[in-house]
């Protein structure tokens, strides 16, 4: 079941076209990765879905719903997180989402509170609950912003860089708490993001855009194959010597080797990485090398987005 469709969605700014065509699916509790430099259309795309803004030509259906006919029942369905999230921080986290439920329609006392206490506990934010949010750590704050997206209960999240500015540690705990809205709750999730490791530990697929054009949508996989890159042969050895460069250099079915670590180290490029791995070693061990370890390793995201990116100009 499709939760979201687009089909061309278009939208210019006074001759500027931010979004030019975009058309994809995303799938009932998928968390599909949004991808793309500054001005890329990331943040307007979101705001097409979300209804914050009108297409200026093409449309989109969110959770069966025409962006361009039912505005305001997407409105009240979807949550969504703004890349400077707003949250009061003269209220308490309480104070928030009580003000935030009502503003979704949620009328019910006994409902409110229930939600506001799962969402607060969900976040890890109960303890503090009656303390002004303006004595939160970033980290904190942005939790409760997510907290805010969830507090009506909807299942189609968008995501505008929900972890930029924080903090590795703060960063690794808001990116494992969407991986459990979208794993555990099943929640459909739009992901934009600057950080390739979220959506690579996050993301089933990912659409990369570059002004406003679709480059390539789909698994990490698809986009290696996209670039047409291939398997790299990482080798650590036991002590460093430059000669085993060489040797491997002249090795039949060796494209290229790089040294690291003085030497202990080596990536070995070849046309056919589980075929040629093996020849690696072996002629490793055959020159004398201790080989402490020997793995093949693909293409990162990273690696794919920046070929990517550079090559749409």
């Amino acid at each position: 079941m499709l939760a979201i469709e687009t089909n061309s969605l278009t939208r210019r700014f006074n001759g500027f076209t931010a979004v030019d065509g975009l058309s994809f699916r995303v799938e009932d509790g998928e968390i599909f990765g949004l991808l793309g430099p500054n001005g890329a259309g990331k943040t307007t795309t979101l705001r097409l879905l979300s209804c914050l803004i009108s297409p200026t030509s093409g449309g989109a259906m969110v959770g069966g719903l025409d962006i361009s006919k039912d505005q305001s029942a997407i409105r009240n369905s979807i949550g969504i997180l703004t890349e400077s999230p707003s949250v009061y921080e003269r209220l308490t986290a309480v104070e928030n989402l009580e003000f935030f439920a009502k503003a979704y329609g949620m009328s019910d006392k006994a409902e409110i509170s229930q939600r506001i206490k799962e969402v607060l506990d969900f976040f890890q934010l109960w303890e503090r609950r009656q303390d002004k949010v303006a004595t939160y750590s970033k980290g904190m704050k942005q939790k409760l912003a997510l907290a805010r997206a969830l507090v009506h209960n909807p299942q189609i999240l968008f995501l505008d860089e929900p972890t930029s500015g924080l903090d590795p540690e703060a960063s690794k705990l808001i990116r494992d708490l969407i991986g459990r809205l979208g794993n555990l709750e099943s929640r459909t999730i739009i992901l934009s993001t600057h950080r390739l490791e979220d959506a690579e530990k996050l993301c089933r697929r990912v659409m990369i855009i570059s002004r406003g054009v679709s480059r390539v949508s789909g698994t990490v996989d698809d986009l290696r194959k996209e670039m047409r890159a291939t398997p790299k042969i990482e080798v650590v050895l036991a002590s460093a010597d430059a000669s085993y460069t060489g040797l491997l250099e002249r090795l039949a079915g060796v494209d290229g080797v790089e040294a690291s670590n003085g030497g202990a180290r080596l990536s070995v490029s070849a046309k056919d990485a589980q075929e040629t791995a093996p020849r690696v070693v072996e002629a490793l061990v055959r020159g004398g090398a201790a080989v402490r370890e020997a793995r093949i390793v693909q293409p990162s995201l990273e690696e794919a987005y920046l070929a990517l990116i550079k090559e749409g100009g």
